[in-house]
């Protein structure tokens, strides 16, 4: 079997609030390496406190790349961040450093690493009058459109995401075909020019991460995330946006929750409430994607920490002839361990 001779990077997964930023530090500042951030909501501006986007004195301790790159009333597919990523990772190789790829959003990692089912582009036209017609008639009558012409994708996208239900509507509308079936051809994707060593970073009790979760919602909360809610709605393309809730900057955990509630809908505890329960939702959809990636390595970040350095060593060479890494238990997290395996 021939050597891969590609330059290494590591791809730290994990769910929401599991620690994955100390850890991409930690190793930017240790391995000589720049963190390419994999994460939609850190690529707006203005969603700093509510997405645990780098502050700057994590930014001095390593480079970040793919953050604040649209406006929060601007979209972003995960086309454009394959390539964006990629124009990053080869500048990261050409100073010789290690690419860090760290976050928990799973459709981008996939689209990078993987590439994406080719479809037709973008139409402008078609897209506005998806847009025009959500105004007249309501997102859920356009998800009843999907069901009837495409079964698949209305059961997979969700009544409440506009922007998948209008991509799938646009995709058929232009091309006469279900956006699912698309889906099922192979991805297209260059090859990367790294090897790419995938490792999870979950708690193995659901109760840890519940744990974490609340105390980082606390955190941001104490920080000012209500605050920063309030700048976003004050932002003239906001104001005068005809349905913010269902921009995907907003539509971000979090700061949906927090845009109701300054709407009206609740106080401060039932708006934390929601909030957590959200970000909890949004780890379990993180956790079922991440069981679908066969050759990642699973670390519990506070029992096994030791072992997932070492594997980062033996994976980076330190000396020794490159090989992948053998975890004494990298199996995903059951039902036994507190995670519900149906999420």
């Amino acid at each position: 079997m021939p050597i891969d001779t590609r330059p290494p990077a590591i791809a730290l997964m994990g769910p929401t609030a599991s620690g994955k930023t100390a850890l991409a530090l930690d190793w930017a500042q240790r391995f000589g390496g720049e963190i390419v951030s994999v994460d939609s909501a850190l690529v707006y501006r203005g969603l700093d406190i509510g997405a645990a986007k780098p502050d700057a004195a994590e930014r001095a301790r390593a480079p970040h790349h793919m953050l604040d790159l649209r406006d929060p009333w601007q979209t972003y597919s995960a086309a454009e961040f394959a390539r964006d990523a990629r124009n990053a990772i080869a500048a990261i190789l050409a100073r010789g450093h290690l690419p860090i790829l760290a976050g928990g959003t799973g459709l981008y990692f996939r689209a990078l690493l993987r590439g994406l089912s080719p479809m037709p582009d973008a139409d402008p036209a078609t897209r506005a009058a998806i847009a025009a017609e959500a105004g007249d008639r309501g997102w859920a009558a356009l998800h009843a459109d999907l069901a009837r012409i495409d079964p698949a994708a209305a059961t997979r996208i969700r009544p409440g995401d506009p922007q998948r239900i209008a991509r799938a509507l646009e995709v058929f509308r232009i091309s006469g075909r279900p956006i699912s079936e698309w889906q099922r051809g192979p991805s297209v994707s260059p090859r990367l020019p790294v090897r790419v060593l995938k490792l999870v970073v979950a708690p193995h009790e659901r109760a840890v991460l519940h744990a974490r979760i609340a105390a980082r919602l606390d955190a941001m909360l104490a920080a000012g995330f209500l605050d920063e809610v309030r700048a976003l709605r004050a932002l003239p393309q906001l104001r005068a946006h005809p349905a913010p809730l269902d921009l995907p900057a907003i539509r971000a955990v979090g700061y949906r929750q927090a845009w109701e509630c300054l709407d009206g809908g609740g106080d401060a505890a039932a708006f934390r409430d929601r909030a957590i329960f959200a970000t909890r939702q949004l780890a379990k959809r993180q956790l079922t994607w991440l069981r679908g990636e066969l050759d990642a390595l699973w670390f519990d970040p506070a029992g096994r920490g030791g072992e997932l350095d070492d594997a980062v060593h033996r994976f980076l060479g330190s000396g020794r002839p490159r090989q992948r890494p053998v975890a004494t238990d990298s199996r995903p997290p059951m039902a036994h361990d507190g995670i519900d395996p149906d999420a």
